[in-house]
């Protein structure tokens, strides 16, 4: 899905993905595959409530089914299929559905703008052992913005905590350094990338 986001895109396809998984087994999920930049929507409490709006919870296994359902813009199913908890999608296929239902339906649509990207020089200053320090590293991996946002651990570095003191006025971490700002609290500082990185608002 990843690999083919620009297709979904040109088709006026927004890819989000969902379980009853919590944000955290996300974002190490998403890791694990590499860097998953598209939105994954939590349905963790009260567990599977959008499912089972959508028909896609299997309450007696507290999972969800694996299922694909692609809504056009006036917010009409066009599609809904399943390949069972244990089963695959074919990503090239669903992508081909969401061309013809945006070739159905899409008329008039504008395309997704393009993500305003990060300012060069931005620095992510990170804490050792710091749960909210690894959140927003997992933010940054994951929006494969790693090329663009540097990493400074103020624990391992006397150097780097220093400069965020000057910057900052004190050396709390997590702290994202956008052209001289400084951002704290890793839930602001994921925001902040996800709305670098996307269209979608953080």
């Amino acid at each position: 899905m990843e690999k083919l986001l620009a297709r979904f895109r040109s088709a006026h396809t927004q890819v989000l993905g969902v379980s009853v998984d919590s944000v955290y087994s996300h974002a190490n999920w998403a890791q694990s595959m590499g860097g998953v930049s598209f939105p994954l929507l939590s349905d963790f409490h009260p567990k599977g409530a959008m499912a089972t709006a959508y028909g896609t919870y299997i309450a007696d296994k507290g999972i969800t089914d694996r299922a694909t359902v692609i809504i056009d813009s006036g917010g009409v199913v066009r599609h809904a299929s399943s390949v069972t908890p244990s089963g695959q999608r074919n990503i090239e296929e669903l992508a081909a559905l969401c061309e013809s239902v945006n070739t159905k339906h899409g008329d008039g649509l504008s395309g997704f703008p393009n993500p305003p990207g990060i300012a060069a020089g931005a620095t992510l200053y990170v804490k050792s052992h710091c749960g909210a320090s690894r959140a927003a590293m997992l933010a940054r991996h994951n929006l494969h913005l790693d090329a663009r946002v540097t990493v400074r651990n103020v624990t391992e570095d006397a150097a780097a905590r220093v400069e965020l003191q000057k910057i900052a006025g004190k050396d709390q971490a997590p702290c994202l350094v956008i052209a001289g700002k400084p951002i704290h609290e890793s839930k602001a500082i994921v925001q902040q990338l996800v709305g670098a990185a996307t269209d979608i608002p953080g």
